[in-house]
């Protein structure tokens, strides 16, 4: 897990970037259209939701994209969060959305790093930076890395939180089925360089 901070500047820079940004939102932050009705649910103030969060998003960001600029993408899906707080917090599960918006912004990250790989490539080159993990998860979120987007993220999912496949389906906003496919399709290929199990979560 990612190391203890100080989460009290990481807050304020988080309000500060939201207030002046207002109104923004990319396609990634878009809302499930069914929220539980505000008076039936009870305001969570965003600064608990903010400390519960935060370092298991860094720890996301850092397993889909092996960067020392996890913090920074688990801290634009906060930005993102607290812009549109008063309608996450009515849904029914807020941390889903925003593991989710931040597992989009990972994985855009990598296929853009990716697409500048080739181009440097193509003009000769320049080498690409390695950020090292945990020298136990290094080979396993490097394979992870180079799995399909949606494989990828369910893998994550369901290591760095513990997520059972419903779950991680009401996280990526697809069908169980479909979550029981990428997590098998992503074993299968994890399977050829890594032990693990292949066992079928419910």
């Amino acid at each position: 897990m990612y190391p203890c901070v100080d989460l009290e500047p990481l807050l304020k820079r988080v309000k500060d970037m939201g207030e002046a940004h207002l109104g923004e939102a990319t396609a990634w932050e878009e809302l499930p259209e069914r929220v539980t009705p505000p008076r039936l649910r009870a305001a969570q103030p965003f600064d608990d939701f903010y400390a519960h969060e935060f370092t298991s998003l860094v720890a996301l960001a850092r397993a889909l994209t092996g960067s020392a600029t996890a913090e920074d993408i688990a801290q634009e899906a906060m930005v993102a969060a607290y812009r549109r707080w008063r309608e996450v917090e009515q849904l029914d599960v807020p941390a889903a959305w925003v593991r989710r918006v931040c597992a989009n912004i990972s994985t855009s990250l990598v296929r853009r790093r990716a697409a500048e790989a080739r181009a440097l490539l193509r003009v000769g080159g320049m080498r690409h930076e390695h950020v090292e993990l945990a020298p136990l998860d290094e080979d396993f979120w490097a394979q992870v890395r180079r799995l399909p987007r949606r494989q990828a993220q369910a893998i994550s999912l369901h290591y760095v939180y513990d997520l059972q496949v419903s779950d991680i389906a009401l996280t990526l906003g697809c069908s169980e089925s479909s979550v029981k496919s990428h997590l098998v399709r992503g074993r299968a290929a994890l399977a050829g360089h890594l032990s693990i199990d292949d066992e079928a979560d419910s």
